[in-house]
Parts: C-alpha cells; structure tokens; sequence
C-alpha cells in the first residue's frame, strides 16, 4: 500500500519543515511506502527553497513548481494529477488541518467498502462573525440553485482511494469549483467531523465570495438562464396586461398620465434587461474559456527521485 500527501505552497516557508516531519511521522504509522507531493504555487516568499531542502533531504519528497500562481485549487490538482499511491491524502500545508488526521481517515475509509473519499467537515465554521455568516450564506445559495448539493463547512483535507482521484482529475474545467468537482465525481463519501484551528485571517472578502458564488452557480447550474426566461414571460404578461388595460382606459374616454409608472416600468424592465445579458455573459465566457484549451498549469520544474 502507498500513501501520497499532497498540499499546495503559498506563504508557506515557515511551516514547511514541520509539515513534513508531521506528514513523515503520520504515514509511518501506516505504511513505509509514501510520497510527500509539494505544490509551489509562485509563492512570494522562500518556501520553495524550502521545499528543495526536503525534497534533498529526503528523496520521498516531490516539488513541483509551477511557472505563476494559479491558485490553491489547481495548485491540488496539479498535485493529485502527479500522485501514485493507492490511497491520496490532500490537506493545506498551514497546519490549521493537522497531518496527524491520516490515521482517524484512514481508519473511517478502511472501515466501510462503499466509500472512496472521507472528507472534514467542522461542526462550526472558524473565524468571526462575518466569516461564519458569509459562509453559511454560501452554502446555503449554492444548494439552492444548483443540482449538485456540496456539503456545509467541509475543509479541503480529505482522503481519496486511487479510482477516486482518477475520475477527479479526468474533469478538465478551466473555471473550477473545487467544492461541486468532489462531489460531481461521485462515489461513496462520507464526512469526518475535525476542529481545524484558525491561526490567519481569511483571504476571502465579500466581493471575492460573491464572485465565487456566481462562478459555482453557473458552473453546476442552468437554473440562472431559467429565472431569466421565467422573468421574460412575467414581464411580457405583465406588459401585455397593462397595454389592454391602457387601451381599455382610453376607449372609455378616462386616461391617467402614469408617467412615473412608465418611466419606473422602464427603469425596472432595463435592469433586468441587463442582469439577464450579464449573466449570460458569464455562461458565454466559461464556454470560450473552455473552446481555447488553455493550459490547467504550467510547470517549470518538478523535483523528484531518480
């Protein structure tokens, strides 16, 4: 049996030799047989250097750099398109996720045939109000719109069987939501309820998370192109309702000005005129985002043993 660790770097020199002596003893527990796949997403700092001063330390030590930042999620799946073992452990590299969990998941893993992926998940999401309230809003939004369900305050450490991760990575979208791909890959998951600590800020900001959002809905979900066409026939009817009753009025000899309905009718109708072809746009961009086959990552060097 092998075991392959994988985590994405970015401003993460400081926690990179522990990470890997806790990663190190946590498979030793298990299996001799192991990997530890270390991503260097352009990070700002040293943490590359880092890295090569574990991977020669000990040749069990992958490091892929990438040529810029692509971002953590294809930052993970560069690393898990590159891992051998038989079961892959994914986590983040800042220690928030403990490496010591391999053990607990592999245990849930081993203990039920029928699941291929046990995943964290925190009983309360970490940080301050603003955080908790945000996240649990986005859960909430995604799920209603979309048809695939991602669970509530589930963490990126998961442990994943090898036929798992192949049917992960055979998805190619260039505009990926990491969270819905765990899920769009199917298989038996099951949640393992963790306390991650929370020693940094978030680096997610409203307007970040709302762009998120929108990005996941449209990448599951056609629901947005329904509402926009459901809104069109209520507009019409409505219209049309109002031109007979206008009409009806003017027959009679009794017309109203209205000019402030008419001119709020405008104003209503041309925004959502303009949300409509917006979020059309962004259907429009994911497909020629798809059409142009742009690289997922460029890798400009991989360290490994021989």
């Amino acid at each position: 049996m092998k075991i392959s660790i994988v985590t994405a770097l970015y401003n993460s020199e400081t926690y990179v030799s522990e990470f890997v002596d806790r990663c190190r003893n946590a498979v030793l527990e298990l299996t001799d047989d192991y990997e530890i796949i270390l991503v260097n997403d352009a990070s700002p700092d040293n943490a590359l250097s880092a890295a090569i001063r574990e991977h020669e330390a000990d040749g069990r030590v992958m490091v892929i750099d990438l040529s810029r930042n692509f971002g953590q999620h294809k930052a993970n799946w560069t690393g898990l398109s590159h891992a051998s073992g038989d079961y892959v452990f994914l986590i983040e590299a800042d220690l928030e996720e403990q490496p010591e969990w391999l053990g607990e998941f592999y245990q849930a893993l081993s203990a039920d045939q029928s699941v291929d992926v046990v995943y964290g998940q925190q009983n309360e999401r970490k940080g301050d109000w603003f955080e908790r309230i945000s996240g649990e809003l986005f859960y909430k939004a995604f799920n209603l719109f979309s048809p695939i369900k991602i669970p509530a305050n589930h963490i990126t450490v998961r442990l994943m069987t090898r036929r798992y991760v192949q049917a992960f990575i055979a998805h190619q979208e260039r505009d990926l939501f990491v969270g819905g791909m765990y899920k769009l890959a199917g298989f038996g998951q099951r949640p393992q309820i963790v306390n991650k600590l929370s020693t940094s800020e978030t680096t997610y900001s409203l307007g970040r998370k709302l762009n998120l959002l929108v990005n996941a809905i449209v990448s599951f979900s056609s629901i947005p192109l329904w509402l926009i066409f459901w809104l069109g026939v209520f507009f019409s009817a409505t219209a049309s309702g109002v031109i007979f009753w206008t009409i009806i009025k003017w027959a009679t000899g009794s017309p109203e000005p209205g000019w402030t309905s008419i001119v709020a009718s405008i104003w209503a109708v041309g925004g959502m005129l303009m949300a409509s072809i917006g979020i059309i746009g962004i259907y429009l961009k994911k497909v020629i985002a798809e059409i142009r086959s742009q690289p997922y990552t460029i890798i400009r060097q991989i360290y490994k043993q021989n």
